[in-house]
């Protein structure tokens, strides 16, 4: 029972309480010496209009807060966030030289403008253009990109839908605690593929630097816009986390979210 006390009355004092409340599963709170702690942790309000869930890691710690647990379990189509593993297979077998190697437009029109020209590997991640990601996959082909997925244990790993179609609304499914662990491998560089490899993938990820910070991200959205993931990885002065945002409604609409909660909890500070 003592020990029961001084757990509730350390989550009152870092403000997780509340947070854990909203979650249908409680996240463990991280160091109550952290910007996370200094301001409840409640994220509840960000997904107003939204069925969504959001998981926040930190690495050092292994320490995981997670808002809305039945949805972090369940799996579901990764779309464009599996650009990472993509590039990642693609450095890993050649399919590509480097983050530079140029692919060609096609000339068809697709409906993001940004798509509608030549690409690069990293280019093509950040444009999250999804005509290079295809191109590579097929390079890739079904054998070794069923082993590489059984080598890193990415979700379901089923790539029935086609090669260049499996993980946009089709047969590969993830769920945000699957993703939360992939990258937290990615960041530690613990996973099965060359550092070099990890190190490129990790630097095509950064979105936005500070003084004191350095945001790694990818968005995901399917084709009717009602399911968009924000994935990736903070660098703060001192720590890492992990985090994970997934909802009905597109990717920006994640990244949104995503960046607001960063910014409240300090993490995002110049």
């Amino acid at each position: 029972m003592r020990k029961y006390m001084y757990l509730v009355m350390l989550l009152l004092c870092t403000g997780l309480l509340g947070s854990a409340a909203h979650a249908q599963t409680p996240g463990q709170p991280v160091s109550s010496k952290e910007p996370l702690n200094r301001k409840t942790l409640d994220v509840s309000d960000y997904f107003s209009g939204y069925n969504g869930m959001f998981l926040l890691r930190d690495v050092k710690k292994g320490k995981t807060f997670v808002y809305n647990s039945d949805r972090a379990k369940t799996r579901l189509t990764p779309e464009s966030t599996f650009k990472i593993p993509n590039a990642l297979i693609g450095l890993q077998v050649k399919a590509v030289r480097d983050e530079y190697d140029v692919k060609r437009w096609d000339g068809v029109v697709r409906e993001i403008d940004a798509w509608n020209r030549d690409h690069t590997l990293g280019s093509a991640m950040r444009e999250s253009a999804v005509w290079y990601y295809q191109t590579m996959a097929r390079d890739i082909g079904e054998e070794r990109m069923t082993e590489w997925l059984q080598k890193i244990s990415y979700g379901n790993r089923d790539i029935s839908g086609g090669i260049d179609q499996f993980w946009l609304g089709s047969s590969l499914q993830i769920s945000p605690l699957e993703q939360a662990d992939f990258l937290e491998k990615l960041y530690k560089e613990e996973l099965p593929f060359d550092k070099p490899v990890m190190k490129t993938v990790k630097r095509m990820m950064i979105q936005d630097e500070g003084d004191h910070f350095t945001l790694y991200g990818k968005t995901g959205s399917n084709a009717a816009g009602d399911l968009g993931w924000y994935v990736g990885f903070i660098e703060t002065d001192k720590h890492a986390y992990v985090f994970v945002t997934n909802l009905n409604g597109t990717g920006a609409d994640a990244k949104k979210i995503t960046v607001e909660i960063l910014k409240k909890s300090k993490m995002m500070a110049e």
